[in-house]
């Protein structure tokens, strides 16, 4: 036998009073003188020996009584598996799930308030001297200590649902941290949660010393379907154009979605609704088609009607509406008459022409598309520049000189995977072919033209084959791509086989010379992102910006303004943002008071997935000594107590006390010693 506070047994020395009082009689005697006592002898012989065993039995019914009284204030218990924690000051770290999917409800409310509550009722079953750390999926540094009970339910009741989730590897990691620290104190883990399948990490934990009890708050079963991603099927945009937004709707449910209500709304006006169906555990693109924007930034929203999961109901994009496309036009000796007269027909295109000699370098980023023309040798510096814009988003158009040196084309477009002109020949042949599928001509055409008139080539360059990230536009006949486009880095490269000359071909005459180029510049949209997504810390490249002690970039959504921290690099502004959580919504981007820019933000979708790991999947995540348990399952009573330190005795001890105090009354009052009878000495002789 084992105690649990074993400094109380120094009481026992209180045994030490009734033992003084019986062995030190307080009372005084009054002497009664009689004629004759001869008479008495016998009578206070039996008296005396009454006396002496009630007053025996008194006194060891009150040591009892102390005793066990003493014994139950220690708390004696026989040893159980964990008694070695008896008695020592305890680590308890508590894990509440706060992540999206813990808004779900069942028969007992929200699954975050259920959590809540049964943390607050194990710290409770603890000890009044232990000690607690609460953890959130947030990871906040105040959480990195340890608290008082009362502290520590003070925490809890400031826990607020987080768009962040953790893996159960990265928890464990996190509690251990603090706990380690403890070196010697027996610690405890809780993580209480619904434990959706992304807390599953693509490495398990390690097993760990410290038993890990894995509690479960059981959620209801709902369908649920959210909107994944969007995108435009035009990279600009242009005041009052009629726009095609794609949207990808997921249906994480097992069943499917009929008929979801969906609306879409752009700077708080509601611009299409609709409603759509999506089967079971399956994506499907929509295009809403809207019109009658206004030119500057736009924040727009789509919100689904999919009760009762709301926590991913609405996602958020932004983009910007231009008066005015800028085109950089660089040239040799003189302007290219065609290229000018394409870029004049519209005034929405703003074209700005430059020789090669003379280009800002500096300003390349701000140019969505860079068209280089009748260029003969094109010089190192140059070619460093366009690589690093090509890289960076940029969109590249090559037209060769007629007299081009080809070494300096291929130090050009080699590195980026385009087709680069090698050699001259001089045959003529026509086009044979034009990509439909590519976005240049997939919207150019009401239907697909039977016999199309192509353009032809009198003379052209043989254009050496770049990477598989390449595909033609217009085909020759001998199986030179006319014209090519390579995806490079974030950019794209667009190459011609032949120089706007007529001698060469009539390309830059053809009916399709303008209608492509038109396209080619409309698809080079520089906007940057639809949406970002609030987990992600990673840099983000935006428009430029310049940053510094007078002119403070900040990101506003009127209820929290962050500080991100801005850098130049390959002259382009990135925002890098500080640890600060980014809720889901539109951000204004102000720079001296000035709106720069609207970033989108969105929280993950992997919490709209709502599948969980069953037990033999958790075991597998956390070997060693953990268990799981059903919250609603979970006996608050053994937690702290017998199933930690073996079987107490605490009670036992106070009911023997009790009965050992009702003996000394019972004794005291029922155990009379009989009083002496006298004779009448008018009888005596």
């Amino acid at each position: 036998m084992h105690f649990l506070y074993p400094a109380f047994l120094w009481a026992l020395s209180a045994l030490a009073i009734p033992l003084i009082i019986h062995l030190f009689s307080f009372r005084r005697y009054k002497k009664v003188y009689f004629t004759n006592v001869q008479f008495l002898q016998e009578v206070e012989l039996q008296q005396a020996g009454r006396r002496n065993l009630r007053e025996r039995l008194i006194l060891l019914s009150r040591l009892l009584m102390i005793g066990f009284l003493v014994l139950a204030f220690a708390q004696p218990y026989i040893p159980g598996k964990d008694a070695s924690a008896a008695g020592k000051q305890q680590v308890v770290s508590i894990f509440v799930d706060n992540s999206y999917s813990m808004q779900t409800i069942n028969k007992e409310g929200t699954l975050l308030g259920q959590a809540k509550e049964r943390a607050r009722q194990i710290a409770g079953a603890y000890g009044i001297n232990d000690r607690f750390q609460i953890l959130t999926n947030d990871f906040e540094g105040r959480h990195q200590r340890l608290l008082s009970l009362s502290e520590f339910n003070d925490a809890v009741d400031t826990i607020k649902a987080s768009p962040r989730h953790r893996t159960l590897t990265e928890i464990i990691s996190r509690q251990q941290q603090l706990l380690n620290m403890q070196a010697g104190i027996p610690a405890h883990s809780y993580i209480l949660s619904d434990f959706q399948q992304n807390m599953a990490a693509a490495k398990p934990s390690e097993a760990t010393h410290m038993r890990v009890n894995l509690v479960r708050i059981t959620p209801g079963s709902f369908p649920n379907m959210a909107v994944d991603s969007v995108w435009f099927l035009s990279a600009k945009h242009r005041p009052g154009e009629t726009e095609r937004l794609v949207v990808k709707l997921h249906n994480y449910a097992d069943k499917p979605a009929v008929k979801v209500p969906l609306s879409l709304s752009i700077n708080g006006k509601q611009k299409a609704v609709g409603s759509f169906s999506v089967k079971e555990r399956t994506v499907q693109n929509d295009t809403l088609t809207f019109s009658g924007l206004d030119a500057g930034w736009q924040s727009g929203v789509i919100e689904l009607q999919d009760n009762p999961v709301v926590f991913d109901n609405h996602f958020y994009f932004a983009f910007n509406v231009t008066d005015q496309l800028p085109v950089l036009l660089v040239h040799a000796d003189t302007a290219n008459k065609y290229l000018n007269a394409v870029f004049s027909t519209d005034g929405f295109f703003k074209p700005s022409t430059v020789a090669y000699g003379s280009v800002d370098y500096t300003s390349l980023n701000s140019y969505p598309l860079v068209v280089l023309s009748d260029v003969k040798n094109i010089s190192t510096g140059l070619a460093q520049q366009l690589r690093a814009y090509v890289q960076n988003g940029g969109n590249l158009m090559i037209f060769p000189s007629t007299m081009a040196d080809a070494g300096s084309y291929q130090a050009l477009l080699q590195p980026l995977g385009a087709a680069y002109p090698s050699k001259l020949i001089s045959a003529k042949t026509k086009a044979s072919a034009i990509n439909l599928q590519n976005p240049v001509f997939s919207n150019m055409f009401e239907a697909a033209p039977q016999n199309p008139d192509l353009p032809f080539a009198n003379k052209y360059y043989h254009m050496e084959p770049g990477n598989s990230r390449s595909e033609y536009l217009i085909r020759l006949q001998s199986g030179t791509d006319m014209l090519q486009v390579t995806t490079s880095g974030r950019g794209r490269v667009y190459t011609s086989a032949v120089p706007l000359n007529e001698e060469f071909s009539n390309l830059p005459v053809h009916g399709l010379f303008v209608p492509i180029m038109l396209r080619i510049a409309l698809l080079s949209g520089h906007d940057g992102p639809l949406f970002y997504s609030t987990e992600r810390n990673a840099a983000m490249e935006t428009v430029p910006l310049r940053s510094s002690e007078k002119s403070i970039v900040k990101l506003s959504n009127g209820k929290e303004t962050i500080i991100p921290e801005v850098r130049q690099q390959d002259g382009s502004s990135v925002l890098y943002l500080p640890g600060q959580l980014l809720h889901a919504g539109a951000y204004r981007l102000i720079q001296q008071d000035n709106l720069a820019a609207v970033l989108a933000f969105n929280n993950s979708n992997s919490e709209s997935d709502l599948r969980y790991l069953d037990n033999s999947a958790l075991a597998r995540e956390v070997p060693g000594n953990a268990s799981t348990t059903e919250a609603d399952k979970l006996n608050i009573n053994r937690i702290n107590s017998i199933a930690n330190w073996g079987l107490q005795l605490w009670k036992l001890c106070i009911i023997l006390a009790l009965i050992f105090m009702a003996t000394e009354i019972l004794l005291v009052r029922y155990f009379k010693v009989n009083k002496p009878h006298f004779p009448d000495p008018d009888h005596i002789s």
